[in-house]
């Protein structure tokens, strides 16, 4: 399955950080809530694997990455340590105060940021950046201002998809998987 929408490679190469929602985005938007046995608060959520192989290929093509979610979750901790990837878990969904400064730290301006986003929670900082992608299974308001969409929805490799079409956009695609075979094909 490929998506006969590219993403232009102008806006493609201008992008220099690229943000992810969390729930909906990188996962299906569903949370496992429960308790252990000693009354202790558990959730777990599921993530696609190929998903953080699209995040740390935007990585090793030289972009910074980061999630920007609005529900705090240990699970989203433990998956963004993994990736290696910044994580800002936010109370309320106030993502732009968070976004504004992520952009002055990496000293970006809006025009050179990407964002994958599923819902409404997303649009104050998706209505600024250069770059605006959804999920296949975002909301209408999404939806109606996105540059890009997937063919994939949310938690089942829309991220991956995304990622894909950037570094293809930006000729890196295939540079960035060869590096990658040729470094795990070394003794």
């Amino acid at each position: 399955m490929s998506n006969p929408a590219s993403i232009p490679t102008e806006a493609a190469n201008r992008i220099k950080l690229v943000i992810f929602d969390v729930d909906g985005v990188l996962t299906e938007a569903g949370i496992f809530v429960g308790s252990t046995m000693d009354g202790e608060h558990l959730e777990l959520k599921r993530f696609d694997i190929q998903d953080g192989v699209g995040l740390k290929m935007l990585i090793w093509a030289g972009l910074k990455v980061a999630l920007v979610t609005g529900r705090p979750s240990q699970a989203t901790a433990i998956r963004a340590q993994e990736l290696g990837v910044e994580c800002h878990q936010v109370v309320d969904a106030r993502k732009l105060p968070v976004v504004k400064d992520l952009i002055e730290k990496h000293a970006v301006d809006w025009e050179e940021v990407a964002m994958l986003a599923d819902d409404i929670p997303d649009l104050s900082v998706l209505r600024r950046v250069g770059l605006k992608a959804a999920v296949l299974n975002a909301t209408e308001p999404v939806l109606d201002i996105a540059d890009w969409v997937a063919l994939r929805p949310g938690g089942r490799g829309a991220a991956r998809e995304f990622c894909d079409a950037l570094l293809r956009a930006r000729s890196q695609l295939d540079d960035v998987i060869e590096t990658y075979v040729e470094e795990r094909s070394q003794p």
